[in-house]
């Protein structure tokens, strides 16, 4: 059972950037996609990005296309998020999650996602 810790959340200015991280222990990372989701308080989770078992395919939530990239590293069983041009709408507790199957199959519904998910870290853009 693959285990994930995110790391890398703060406080920072609308226009600024952060890079998030995740860690995946107990399994072999390389056979899961990887995805980043956020939730909004009161909202529902936010599906933001995701990317395939090599790296070679990513696809992203329109809001942040251009502003955010999602990127993996196999050999540390890490994904990262980074995140620039930041906006005060992108405040949300930000979580990553695995899934066996390829992106576009996995999807972008937060309940489909059950291989393994993260505890979150949170992000807050103030204005």
């Amino acid at each position: 059972q693959v285990r994930l810790v995110e790391s890398g959340g703060g406080v920072v200015q609308a226009g600024g950037s952060l890079k998030l991280s995740c860690v995946a222990s107990g399994g072999t990372f390389a056979r899961y996609t990887m995805g980043w989701f956020r939730q909004a308080p009161g909202k529902d989770h936010e599906f933001v990005a995701a990317i395939s078992w090599s790296g070679g395919f990513a696809n992203y939530e329109e809001s942040v296309k251009g502003r955010f990239t999602i990127s993996r590293d196999n050999g540390k069983n890490t994904v990262f998020l980074q995140m620039s041009t930041l906006k005060p709408e992108d405040t949300a507790d930000y979580y990553c999650a695995a899934d066996s199957r390829p992106p576009l199959v996995a999807g972008t519904q937060w309940t489909e996602w059950e291989d393994a998910r993260g505890q979150g870290t949170h992000v807050s853009v103030s204005s």
